[in-house]
């Protein structure tokens, strides 16, 4: 074969490619990387439709036995939790009223010391002005103490008769310019806080 026949053929080649009468053959390991890929997409196509053809599994819908069961059992815990919680409420306000009076009742023991130690003085003594003043340091002591506590007197003499505080045991005349005011104390009212614990026992002048 001449040279001239050798490059006729090779022109002949490159136009057939240019046309696409024929693709160029692959070599080497190029050609197996392009199988390679081709297998793959082919399982992977093959999963694809697997997985669509598989049934989906269906939910099953409790019974109305079931569902009456576990609202049943969702009311026994929610009643046992409310008890639980009222028993523990009432033991601790009942400590809570149990150490208050306990604090009210401990104050008050140091005053009973000092009426013991007065009545003991009054028995040893002819001194009528110590004796007094001993009683009424006492008696200070005492209210002392129960405003220590929030425990007040409610003003009663020379006032206004309030029924929200003021209980009326008689009326007397006393003119018109005491007429509606407190004229006489009989028994003393106190308050705890804003709380009347004792109304006050008063004469009412009209």
């Amino acid at each position: 074969m001449t040279e001239e026949k050798v490059k006729n053929q090779d022109v002949e080649q490159q136009e057939g490619f240019r046309d696409g009468d024929a693709e160029p053959a692959c070599e080497g390991q190029s050609c197996a990387n392009v199988a390679d890929e081709e297998q793959a997409d082919t399982a992977t196509m093959a999963d694809d439709d697997a997985a669509k053809e598989e049934p989906n599994e269906e939910f099953v819908e409790p019974s109305q036995e079931e569902q009456i069961a576990v609202w049943r059992d969702k009311y026994m815990r929610l009643q046992a939790e409310f008890d639980n919680y009222r028993k523990r409420t009432l033991r601790e306000k009942m400590d809570l009223v149990a150490s208050g009076g306990a604090d009210v009742i401990k104050a008050m023991l140091t005053v009973l010391d000092d009426v013991h130690r007065a009545v003991a003085a009054s028995e040893k003594s002819d001194d009528i002005a110590a004796l007094r003043e001993g009683e009424r340091l006492v008696m200070q002591k005492f209210e002392d103490t129960l405003r220590q506590k929030n425990v007040t007197e409610i003003e009663a003499m020379g006032k206004e008769f309030d029924p929200d505080f003021h209980e009326a045991v008689a009326r007397f005349a006393a003119g018109e310019d005491k007429k509606g005011l407190v004229i006489d104390v009989v028994q003393r009212g106190y308050m705890l806080g804003d709380k009347v614990l004792r109304y006050a026992k008063v004469v009412v002048g009209e």
